[in-house]
């Protein structure tokens, strides 16, 4: 029995209608805009009028774009699935046998399901293969889908490519994904949509810094608020692509899957291989794509809740220098001013003093640690903080006793050991025994000591990733057994939180979100540059899951210096941290960093919930953006001086995302740290006394006072399209505004 049905799945202002009539492969008939009810003729014609007419030079039937790609149907863009039986199979047709929706079996000519899911088993017998494939559309707005390939035959099929596809109109002529590297993640580019495929391959074994993140197609000019956008997110930790294809026939789409190397998957008689999620994101600006995969993260049941402790990771102040009475003294000072998570880097564990050795020995280091780690956990839970660990499960230095010992657990093609990077080579979890053994050792420290968080690192590329003893490819498994590890820690330890963190932003998918609590954006926290990441970082995730660290004076990783207020202001918009040596902080900053951390703290219900709103402002060196709550009762703005300017005022700030129809009390906040050279009349202050000279010298203005008229009140109406004027700043400062409802 063939089936020969239409679905309509509709949520969020998005509608999806799946054509899978004829017993062929579903096709997407419409993604985008919400048609409202529609008919079962309705639909008919919606498929009708998109058929195209039989151009010259082209097969004598119209190709059909399934959400798998045939190559049968006369497509000659990619195909979905590659794959073959020593040569054999390798184009099959497959028929759709089976229905469902919701999980329950469909028919008929039309089904309405509103959010939920389509699945659709189908089988060519002649190649002996059976695909599975499911569509879903959350509440959200989001549509994803993923697929399964059986082997029915006794022959071994070799799967070479697994990967899905979502059609986009024409309308769509531009192009944005994203590109970077250490230390300077999340980086923006935009093209044209040109004949061809714009292919973006990442074979690093994780995400990786550079990944495509969210691949774009929207109306020429798109920005933030504006422009019908579609986006697509391979939602996988290992080797993977993004692509977006234009073909001579004018056809175009966007899609994605994991990328397995050669004979990586070999199914074996009735074995299955299931492809990552393809998610893709429908709305007018990139912030309603954005929101969609917001919003569909906050929906899980396990996701943090907004209490979000202010965290103080040691790294960037003690490096390998593991000194009790140093560590002690730091977490008193970073108790002072409000933290409220404490976390001990690398170092702590084996014969690792450097980055030379010890990886894979997960056992305090005695003599380093004579009593353990328990004087440092016991003395932080007595100061009120969370205790939190850094490992790095899946590497192994070759100066280690377990790369003594198991040798052959090292990641390798057989005959030779891959170059190291970072002295260090990667370890096989894909091998039962050396699974249980990483498995067990971090269990063993979990249960020891009182461990709220780990920080999971990922530092080197998987490269010539083989598995012993036949050299064969293992990223695949080593991406599986990344994610059961990580659920079997948590599992057993509940209320373990687990913090993706790469090198830094390297490991940045829904895949591993699924799996962890927040990612560590990148290791340069010099706020410059993050103004750059966090922004786009959070193109895919909410700020909740943003490492966002306030930094030293001194970047590590850039020499720039700067102010408190710049270091503060960038990284309140996200998960607040410190890496910072409190010990040397004077007592002036100690008072401020409190302060902020008292914001932090009475605002953060807010900026962890609400709806990011990112402006496009005409002129270059501001980065402006707010976080508004979902009620518009609220809202956080940020207008942040990220370059000079060729003009020296800059006119009036737009406040968007408000309700028009309400009234707002717009004021500055942290008035004795505003970096003003000269507050504009509407903020309502006046100085105290302090000299104007020593203001600017100090390039803040720690002697304004509110006046009884502190601020301004308007429509949000007006804030949105007239704006306030903003006050002059030097170069990399921020200022934030807080815009209550009055009424």
């Amino acid at each position: 029995m063939t089936v020969d049905t239409c679905v309509v799945l509709r949520s969020a202002g998005v509608s999806v209608v799946l054509d899978v009539t004829g017993g062929r492969l579903p096709a997407i008939v419409h993604w985008g805009a919400d048609l409202g009810a529609l008919t079962p003729d309705d639909v008919g014609t919606l498929i009708r009028a998109g058929v195209r007419p039989v151009a010259s030079n082209l097969v004598d039937e119209p190709a059909r774009l399934a959400v798998v790609p045939e190559h049968w149907t006369g497509w000659v863009g990619r195909p979905g699935l590659s794959g073959s039986r020593g040569g054999r199979d390798w184009s099959p047709r497959f028929t759709t046998s089976s229905l469902r929706v919701n999980d329950s079996p469909a028919g008929g000519r039309l089904v309405e399901a509103g959010a939920g899911s389509v699945e659709v088993v189908a089988r060519d017998d002649a190649a002996q293969l059976e695909l599975t494939l499911r569509i879903e559309l959350t509440r959200s707005g989001l549509v994803r889908s993923r697929a399964s390939v059986t082997n029915l035959g006794a022959d071994p099929y070799q799967l070479d490519d697994l990967v899905l596809a979502y059609p986009v109109p024409q309308v769509a002529s531009e192009i944005l994904d994203l590109a970077g590297r250490w230390t300077k993640e999340r980086v923006p580019q935009r093209h044209a949509f040109t004949v061809g495929t714009h292919l973006r391959e990442n074979r690093k074994g994780k995400s990786g810094p550079d990944s495509a993140y969210v691949l774009h197609a929207g109306t020429a000019g798109f920005g933030f608020a504006d422009g019908e956008i579609w986006g697509v997110h391979t939602g996988w930790s290992g080797n993977h692509t993004h692509y977006a294809e234009r073909l001579y026939t004018g056809d175009q789409m966007l899609g994605g899957g994991e990328l397995l190397l050669p004979g990586e998957v070999i199914l074996g008689q009735d074995e299955s291989y299931t492809s990552p999620w393809l998610y893709g994101s429908y709305g007018v600006g990139l912030d309603a794509v954005a929101h969609r995969f917001h919003r569909f993260l906050r929906a899980r049941r396990n996701h943090p809740s907004v209490d979000r402790p202010v965290t103080i990771n040691v790294w960037e102040a003690v490096y390998f220098d593991h000194r009790l009475d140093k560590l002690l003294a730091l977490a008193e000072a970073a108790a002072s001013v409000g933290v409220e998570r404490f976390v001990l880097d690398d170092g702590w564990f084996g014969a690792r003093r450097d980055d030379h050795a010890g990886l894979g020995d997960w056992t305090v280091a005695a003599d380093v640690w004579p009593n353990g780690l328990h004087p440092l956990v016991n003395r932080v839970n007595e100061l009120g903080m969370q205790f939190g660990l850094w490992f790095e499960p899946e590497m192994i230095n070759p100066d280690s006793d377990v790369a003594r010992a198991h040798p052959d657990w090292v990641m390798a093609t057989g005959d030779r050991w891959p170059l190291e990077a970072r002295f260090q080579q990667v370890i096989n979890l894909g091998i039962q025994e050396c699974y249980a053994y990483i498995r067990d050792a971090m269990m063993a420290i979990l249960d020891e000591y009182n461990i709220a968080y780990i920080k999971w690192d990922h530092n080197r590329d998987l490269i010539d990733a083989g598995t012993a003893p036949t050299g064969r490819p293992g990223v695949h498994e080593q991406t599986i057994a990344y994610y059961r590890l990580v659920d079997e820690l948590k599992a057993a330890h509940p209320g373990l939180e687990i913090e993706s963190c790469a090198a830094g932003g390297g490991r940045v998918d829904l895949e591993a979100m699924l799996h962890c609590d927040r990612i560590w954006v990148s290791d340069c926290i010099d706020p410059l540059e993050r103004q750059q990441m966090n922004r786009w970082t959070q193109q895919l995730l909410p700020p909740e899951l943003l490492g966002s660290h306030i930094a030293s004076g001194a970047s590590h990783t850039t020499g720039r210096s700067h102010t408190l207020n710049f270091r503060a202001a960038s990284a309140v918009f996200g998960h607040l941290g410190i890496e910072w040596d409190l010990t040397r902080a004077n007592a002036d900053e100690l008072v401020e960093l409190g302060a902020w951390v008292g914001f932090y703290k009475e605002n953060r219900s807010l900026l962890l919930s609400g709806d990011l709103i990112r402006i496009d402002d005409p002129d270059e060196t501001i980065s402006a953006q707010a976080v508004v709550a979902p009620d518009r009762s609220r809202a956080i703005y940020s207008f942040a001086e990220v370059g000079r300017s060729i003009v020296t005022l800059r006119g009036r700030l737009r406040f968007s995302g408000l309700d028009p129809n309400r009234r707002y009390r717009v004021t500055p906040v942290l008035l004795e740290h505003a970096p003003v050279v000269k507050p504009p009349v509407w903020w309502g202050v006046e100085p105290d006394g302090s000299s104007e000279f020593d203001h600017l010298a100090a390039g803040t203005a720690p002697g304004l006072r509110p006046t009884e008229e502190f601020g301004v009140e308007l429509t949000g109406a007006a804030l949105a399209t007239v704006g306030l004027t903003h006050a002059p700043t030097h170069p990399e400062t921020a200022i934030l505004y807080l815009a209550e409802a009055v009424d």
